[in-house]
């Protein structure tokens, strides 16, 4: 065991934790169960790794303007700054996340994140040099690891690199099911089946009007999401604590986002008012209500395909790929697992929503100290999101089967379909036709025969695709004698 000391006290650490003192008080004092998102993790030390290079970038100016005179500013020594430097590389991968104890849910604005991730670094470091870890008279998690940092820019900026990486892969998920949804609907554009309104028969529709519904609102969601990085790409690093620059070279705080720029490849931008970007949480707010949408418009769609899917209709117009028993006592059962996933999720996103919300709103004066909670909830989303899409693409989507027979037929009997003869033959004939068709049990077809409405070559023509989903009728349509 080594012993660490803080201004608060002792504490005894495993000679082999790359962890410090501050994250095992923090350990002990938020006995929450959910990790910390590895992701935030790589995000935090792609920002460290940035303020280091950013760090030697400043002493190699220092060096260049003063010469041999000397520098009113201690430097690091290089050998120090190039093990933080490597320590750091290897972090941004995932490697020591480990090391990594602080739990998801905490106090303190995040600055047992911050602390977590220097120590890492520091004792990665000391390792390097031959030195053992706890060893801070060389390397010290505050003096070295945290130099012109605070938890308070660092934090919220790996927080939108970590946002912004996960919505890249968000947008390719949304448009690679949108394509499948699209397929679809150019493959069932004519395939008629019944349109219901409030879960009853309404008005002939077809396959290919509802997969363009989804279709038109995953593209909707893609565009949206897509917009999203301009809402996270503007950073506070460099702003310190409260975004005033105290204790930051100027030099520093001009350059360190254009080198964080260059490692990410994202298209980041320092705040031009560093401490409204410190203090106010509500572009987290406004990109997770995109997130909400989106998962609006994938509950609505697994639980139309869900019904449609269900034992309650009958035989089906649809089925659901077979993914699971669904059972361990009744024989052959399957049920729809992907549909139950998605809608179990999303609302898993609402709860997140609103989380998020009161939280930015807790902020107080300089800062709001819920970022953590706020960060875990908006990546928690953001990984549910692409899940969803992967298995609804994978699991789901490409073995969907529409059974366009059954719909048909469906059709024809069902006394919705009359609506489409109401400009033909008129509301009250057309409700004569329903009627019978309810009271025999018989199709559109046969109650036409015994009514005589129509001629059978008038119906055959008026049920036909080209007819019923077109997008309403013309007065000259409309045969002078309606018997034809």
């Amino acid at each position: 065991m080594r012993e660490e000391e803080d201004a608060l006290g002792k504490r005894n650490i495993a000679d082999d934790a790359l962890y410090g003192i501050h994250a095992v008080r923090a350990k002990e004092n938020f006995p929450d169960g959910n990790p910390f998102h590895p992701e935030w993790y790589k995000g935090l030390a792609t920002v460290k790794l940035a303020c280091y290079q950013t760090y030697r970038r400043f002493k190699d100016a220092v060096g260049r303007k003063y010469g041999h005179l000397e520098v009113p500013l201690r430097m690091m020594d290089d050998r120090v700054l190039e093990a933080l430097i490597r320590s750091a590389e290897e972090l941004t991968t995932g490697d020591y996340a480990g090391h990594f104890i602080v739990p998801a849910v905490q106090g303190g604005a995040g600055t047992s994140i911050n602390m977590n991730i220097n120590e890492i670094i520091t004792n990665v470091a000391l390792k390097r040099m031959g030195r053992s870890a706890g060893d801070y008279r060389m390397i010290d998690p505050i003096e070295h690891a945290n130099i012109y940092q605070s938890t308070n820019d660092v934090v919220p900026t790996a927080l939108k690199v970590t946002a912004m990486r996960l919505l890249e892969q968000l947008e390719e998920g949304i448009n690679k099911t949108r394509g499948q949804l699209e397929a679809l609907e150019q493959k069932h554009r004519d395939d008629l089946r019944i349109g219901y309104t409030q879960m009853q028969e309404a008005v002939p529709s077809s396959f290919g009007k509802l997969f363009s519904s989804y279709n038109e609102a995953f593209s909707r969601d893609w565009w949206r999401v897509s917009k999203c990085m301009e809402r996270l790409k503007v950073v506070n690093l460099g702003g310190s604590a409260i975004g005033t620059g105290l204790t930051v070279p100027t030099y520093f705080i001009m350059e360190v986002v254009p080198v964080l720029r260059r490692l990410t490849d994202l298209p980041l931008a320092r705040a031009e008012n560093m401490p409204d970007a410190t203090s106010n949480l509500d572009p987290f707010v406004e990109v997770h209500a995109t997130l909400k949408a989106h998962a609006v418009n994938l509950e609505k769609m697994a639980d139309d395909l869900r019904l449609l899917s269900s034992d309650r209709t009958g035989q089906n117009e649809l089925s659901l790929p077979e993914r699971q028993v669904g059972s361990s006592i009744m024989p052959g059962k399957v049920n729809p697992v992907i549909p139950e996933f998605v809608i179990g999720a999303v609302h898993r996103i609402y709860s997140n929503d609103a989380m998020i919300g009161n939280l930015a709103g807790q902020g107080s004066l300089e800062l709001n100290p819920y970022l953590p909670m706020v960060g875990h909830a908006l990546i928690d989303s953001l990984k549910l999101l692409i899940g969803i899409n992967q298995t609804l693409h994978d699991n789901m989507i490409q073995d969907m089967r529409v059974h366009t027979g059954v719909a048909l037929e469906r059709l024809h009997y069902s006394p919705a379909i009359t609506t489409a003869l109401s400009p033909y033959i008129g509301y009250h004939k057309a409700s004569h036709l329903a009627h019978a068709m309810k009271e025999k049990h018989i199709d559109i077809f046969e109650a036409n025969h015994q009514l005589g409405y129509l001629s059978q070559n008038r119906l055959n023509e008026l049920l036909k695709p080209a007819n019923l989903l077109k997008m309403g009728f013309r007065i000259d349509e409309l045969p002078k004698d309606q018997n034809q």
